[in-house]
């Protein structure tokens, strides 16, 4: 469960990375209702959060590195932002962005690459904790990382961030699922899990990567708004064995996305 009361190495934020960012608001605010405005003393067209309800859902930004393709980013929560890049680069990650302020005091981030190629974020608050919102519809309930190798994988992060892991078979031989819980805390915190994925079904890039999974209240619905507003559908809807009602899809942009809708609200 992913919430707002963060711990070390816990999910605390996500963002998209689009190549145009007025596209990309128009698109989330069509399928999760969500609205947006510029943060900070940000113009049209520049770093945007997403709110529902009014709490912050996440945000949304230009893409700002050379040849990146559309991708959201989980940030995970940090107390030492710089002390977390140390062991990252210890664990044989890279550091694509050393720690920096957002604001006078908003926090520190920095960006981060694991040994095999996935990128995220790590967040250090000062002002501002993270999302406001989380495990809800129209939030974000789960993050999961795709990876041509878990064990390395799970030796790089629990390295960094201490995580507990527990591997569970998935159906019918189809390998093995890692669940993620933050140090120190009971399977109630349980935010993530990670499989292996061959390189040839790393669309479109090759690469290992995050994704975030968005909770609906009704994910066939949602899958039609995605479809209805320029997204694509890539799996499903399907119905997963006490996990719930299930689908992978794109933005307008190619950014991956899942969205459930939990075993028990169906």
């Amino acid at each position: 469960m992913i919430t707002t009361d963060f711990v070390p190495g816990s999910p605390c934020w996500l963002d998209l990375g689009a190549p145009d960012v007025e596209v990309a608001t128009a698109f989330y605010r069509a399928v999760f209702g969500w609205r947006s405005e510029p943060f900070g003393d940000q113009q049209a067209g520049g770093y945007t959060l997403f709110r529902l309800d009014g709490k912050a859902v996440g945000a949304v930004g230009p893409l700002t590195e050379d040849d990146a393709a559309s991708a959201w980013t989980i940030y995970f929560h940090t107390p030492d932002a710089d002390a977390t890049v140390k062991a990252v680069e210890q664990a044989g990650g890279s550091v694509r962005s050393q720690p920096v302020m957002v604001g006078t005091d908003d926090g520190r981030f920095a960006q981060l690459t694991d040994p095999q190629g996935a990128d995220f974020a790590i967040w250090q608050p000062a002002r501002y904790p993270g999302f406001e919102a989380a495990d809800a519809p129209g939030s974000l309930g789960w993050t999961e990382l795709y990876t041509t190798d878990p064990a390395a994988a799970q030796t790089f992060y629990r390295s960094v961030f201490d995580w507990h892991t527990q591997d569970m078979p998935l159906p019918a031989g189809g390998g093995t699922y890692t669940l993620l819980t933050p140090a120190h805390c009971g399977d109630d915190r349980t935010h993530g899990g990670l499989m292996g994925v061959p390189t040839d079904l790393l669309a479109p890039t090759g690469k290992p990567y995050w994704h975030p999974v968005f909770i609906s209240k009704d994910c066939d619905a949602t899958v039609g708004l995605v479809t209805g507003n320029g997204g694509t559908l890539s799996m499903g809807p399907e119905t997963a064995e006490g996990v719930g009602r299930l689908a992978v899809c794109t933005d307008s942009a190619g950014a991956e996305f899942v969205i459930l809708t939990p075993h028990g609200s169906l």
